[in-house]
């Protein structure tokens, strides 16, 4: 008898949580994405995409994909690329989600981490992607401004997806999102302290190869990575060690060791070690060239902290070409299926999406990873 009324009960939560969806699904039919040009196939689950004032005057665009799998009680994830000022299109396009490819043909990425959660991918802060405003004074943010607009953006669009309110709430991301999202975190939890309204459900957050804006810790981190992957010596480490750290530090040598550490590792992908480095194109997609010793190299000083930043002789990246994605998120047609507004303006998934994946369920679900 107590299995039977054990049965009921999570047959009335099941349906109760069904019929949430399913009412809600009707609301939001203007933000719905019916087709995206390149792509022939069927959306293995639905796509929405809008955007939601997060103050006054200010629209910041998302792209939500809802979970291949249990939508009602898988996890809701919003994801933040870094920068900081990349768009979130960067993580949709190329690195964990549903398409890869070229314009103007698409396929599904295998390895989405959509099948296994419910995806927010947020352009900000405003200024960034397709995110906007009609008042250039909201251009002039910094990390806490940032946080507080994207709080006030998480608390709109639960009003906007109440039926997801319940699902457990995490932040992911990447580079400079290493400093988006414990400020955000932060500013989250401080939210649910004084009351705010829907209240997050959050969980917890990830951080892929963060940036943490402190010279000295990133310029650490860089080394001691480096020095673990066998890409300089043991005596070149251990040089940068005893003149780079401890109480007599000796900034003339220690600049010398790390100009030596890093011109060893110039001509690799510093996004991926294993693969080749390529210049981005000067004309087209096509003409696609070998990274040389020709790339300039900038520094950034500070503290006694030195962080390598390679780019071409065109002042663009290396190692990323991002043409496709800006000739397809330019293309009138795909503005026009994901629903844009007029004035708008370290890479692992990518990489290695299976393991990814893998890492990310693991995560998600609280399994030793």
């Amino acid at each position: 008898m107590a299995m039977k009324r054990l049965s009921l009960s999570l047959g009335l939560v099941l349906c109760l949580a069904l019929t949430r969806f399913a009412v809600n699904e009707a609301i939001h039919e203007d933000a719905l994405i019916t087709h995206l040009p390149g792509f022939s196939g069927k959306f293995p689950s639905r796509h929405y995409s809008g955007y939601v004032e997060a103050v006054k005057d200010m629209r910041l665009f998302y792209y939500f994909i809802v979970s291949e799998r249990q939508p009602e009680t898988d996890p809701v994830v919003l994801w933040l690329n870094g920068g900081p000022g990349c768009s979130s299109f960067d993580g949709f396009i190329y690195e964990h989600d549903k398409f890869i490819g070229s314009l103007p043909r698409l396929h599904l990425n295998p390895y989405s981490w959509s099948k296994v959660s419910n995806i927010i991918y947020l352009d900000s802060p405003v200024g960034v992607g397709l995110s906007y405003s009609k008042h250039k004074t909201k251009y002039k943010n910094d990390d806490i401004i940032n946080a507080l607009d994207t709080h006030m953006f998480l608390i709109k669009w639960f009003e906007l997806y109440p039926e997801f309110v319940e699902n457990p709430f995490y932040i992911s991301g990447e580079s400079y999102a290493g400093v988006y999202i414990p400020t955000l975190a932060s500013e989250i939890a401080e939210g649910i302290e004084n009351g705010f309204e829907p209240k997050i459900n959050f969980k917890g957050y990830m951080i892929g190869n963060g940036v943490v804006a402190d010279p000295v810790f990133d310029t650490d981190v860089l080394i001691s990575y480096i020095h673990s992957m066998g890409l300089i010596s043991d005596n070149l480490f251990e040089d940068i060690q005893s003149t780079c750290k401890g109480k007599r530090v000796d900034q003339r040598k220690c600049l010398e060791n790390l100009k030596k550490a890093v011109n060893l590792v110039a001509d690799l992908n510093k996004y991926h070690i294993l693969e080749p480095c390529y210049h981005p194109p000067k004309t087209n997609h096509e003409n696609i060239k070998r990274i040389n010793t020709t790339l300039m190299r900038k520094w950034m000083f500070g503290h006694g902290g030195v962080v390598s930043r390679w780019i071409d002789s065109e002042g663009r990246g290396d190692c990323i070409n991002d043409e496709l994605a800006t000739a397809w998120l330019n293309n009138e047609e795909v503005r026009k299926a994901i629903h844009t507004e007029p004035g708008a303006g370290h890479r692992v998934p990518e990489s290695k999406p299976k393991e990814a994946l893998h890492f990310y369920r693991h995560w998600l679900e609280g399994k030793p990873i």
